[in-house]
């Protein structure tokens, strides 16, 4: 069971049908938790759902405010997120199938359901989770990260490297 739980069963689908879900608070801090997150203060989605057979196509936008750590100071770094996403969602091949399976690029945003049901909700946490900023810094994390000795890109780049060497030979 997913921490944001909506499973649609196939047969209740309605080609072009709109659904609308907002994660309550336990819900919010179910993902939180698991995505390591400060705090997830909100998490909506508005999804446009077409069936084809068996091939569920859920379309949307996702928007959500949070708060990840900085990596460096630890400090909360607020963000919002208001993505756009287009999942399919297609039959799992049996179990013990030797089928393989090739996704290309278009294909990248693509998951199994059972036959019976799809959990939009956990596909929706989990397509969160992708647009999630991977390195969030606070407006002290240059500051904490050079008290530290990490050097920045300048100082440690390779014409950091000839400039110490040109300062170097000027001086003989």
């Amino acid at each position: 069971m997913s921490d944001f739980a909506h499973r649609l069963t196939l047969d209740r689908i309605r080609d072009g049908e709109r659904i609308d879900i907002t994660a309550d608070e336990a819900e919010c801090a179910a993902i939180a938790e698991r995505l390591r997150l400060l705090s997830l203060d909100r998490l909506d989605a508005h999804v446009v759902v077409f069936r084809d057979g068996e091939r569920i196509r859920a379309s949307g936008r996702l928007k959500a405010s949070l708060a990840q750590a900085c990596v460096a100071t630890g400090e909360p770094v607020p963000e919002h997120v208001d993505e756009a996403f287009d999942l399919l969602f297609v039959p799992a091949p049996p179990p013990g199938s030797a089928e393989e399976i090739e996704l290309g690029a278009a294909e990248l945003d693509t998951l199994f359901h059972d036959g019976q049901a799809i959990d939009l909700g956990g596909a929706i946490a989990d397509t969160l989770a992708l647009t999630l900023t991977p390195y969030p810094r606070s407006a002290d994390a240059d500051t904490a990260l050079h008290e530290a000795g990490v050097l920045s890109e300048e100082e440690a780049g390779p014409f950091a490297a000839l400039a110490a060497l040109k300062g170097k030979m000027s001086e003989t």
